[in-house]
Formats: structure tokens, C-alpha cells, sequence
């Protein structure tokens, strides 16, 4: 498995009246936090799209279980559980400042090459970089 954490500052344009982000933002933090992982693997993601390849979503989870607050600065965990093919899957895990479990949440992407728009498998770097993190002892 490779595991990443990025942190988020909560942006006032980002909350509701409540002062709570607005649930429409966590995609975007989903987004950021899944850039950052693949800039920390080695493979920055505006460098796979310039070799023709990238990642629309597929499908997008998400589970509110407590309210991430104006200025809070949240960690972001980002989970690569299993070796990616044609699809990859991220699982994220929010945290408050005070170590609160406060969302989780999957993304479902698949590779595409950029000229054609079909599916493709995952980049040969991407998966060298990656294969460390699931060889079994």
C-alpha cells in the first residue's frame, strides 16, 4: 500500500453560513490531495498528461462524519491500496487539527490516453514507482 498526507487550509470561500466547508468543496480537496500524492510518487500528473495520458473520474464517495471549520488546517491521508491496472483507486481520511477522524472518502479514476480517449493501462513509470509499496515480504 503507499500512503501520502497532504494538509488543507479551510479557505472562508469554502464554508456554508455555518462556517462549515461546504460538502460540494471535498471533491476539490480530494483533487488537491490526489495531485500532491502522485507529485510525492514521482509521477506529477501535468507531466503524465504532456506524455498523453490522464484521469477522469469514474466514480466519487464520500462520508461526512464531522464538520472541517473555516481556518482549520486538515491532514489529508491518501491511500493507494492496490496496485493500479486500467483503473486506480484513492481512499482518503480527513483529520482535524486535533487528530479527529472527520470524512472519508474513495475515488475511482482510469487511465485514458489523451489523443484517442480510450482506456489505456497505467503508465510504466507510475507502476515501477509504485510496485515497491506492494511486493510482499
Amino acid at each position: 500500500m503507499f500512503q501520502s498526507e497532504v494538509k488543507i487550509r479551510i479557505r472562508y470561500a469554502e464554508t456554508d453560513q455555518m462556517g462549515y466547508a461546504y460538502y460540494g468543496n471535498y471533491a476539490t480537496y480530494y483533487e488537491v490531495a490526489r495531485v500532491e500524492t502522485l507529485r510525492a510518487l514521482g509521477v506529477p500528473y501535468k507531466i503524465m498528461e504532456e506524455e498523453g495520458v490522464m484521469m477522469p473520474v469514474l466514480e466519487n464517495y464520500s462520508k461526512y462524519i464531522a464538520p472541517a471549520r473555516y481556518d482549520d488546517e486538515i491532514t489529508v491521508r491518501v491511500f493507494i491500496k492496490e496496485l493500479p491496472s486500467v483503473k486506480i483507486k484513492f481512499a482518503y481520511e480527513f483529520y482535524n487539527e486535533s487528530g479527529q477522524l472527520i470524512h472519508t472518502g474513495e475515488t475511482l479514476l482510469i487511465f485514458m490516453k489523451t489523443t484517442t480517449r480510450k482506456p489505456c493501462k497505467v503508465p510504466e513509470n507510475m507502476l515501477e514507482k509504485l510496485k515497491p509499496f506492494f511486493d510482499k515480504a
